[in-house]
């Protein structure tokens, strides 16, 4: 593994997902801007956001797992705007299930990464 977070499976997926996200909110009504609107596309990029983070400090596991749990924190979080989302027939079934497959890929890889910090410890240089 090298040292860049962008080369996770978990943060491309999540990025490629937060990408969709906003491509889906720019047709969201107005009155929902300061509301669904911002509070999805926020949490989807705090996904991303947690995942570079951790990844960056995994030297220290017990911060890397916090990191890890917090994304996927903030994963469910998106995927229950999704759910509101679709309440208010904003995105359909299909942008719906998609989605929610994303992230429930997401919250497996989070948890398994949090699960198993040793992992991701970078391996000391050697000469």
């Amino acid at each position: 593994m090298t040292g860049s977070f962008r080369e996770l499976k978990v943060y491309q997926v999540a990025f490629d997902a937060a990408r969709e996200i906003r491509l889906l909110t720019l047709k969201f009504p107005k009155e929902e801007t300061y509301s669904l609107t911002d509070q999805i596309r926020r949490s989807s990029r705090s996904v991303c956001i947690n995942i570079g983070e951790g990844y960056r400090k995994r030297i220290y596991p017990k911060h890397f797992t916090s990191k890890m749990t917090d994304a996927d924190g903030e994963a469910t979080e998106t995927s229950i705007w999704l759910d509101f989302a679709l309440d208010c027939g904003y995105i359909d079934t299909t942008a719906h299930k998609v989605l929610q497959d994303k992230y429930n890929e997401i919250g497996r890889m989070l948890y398994s990464m949090a699960q198993n910090p040793e992992k991701f410890v970078p391996k000391p240089k050697t000469n």
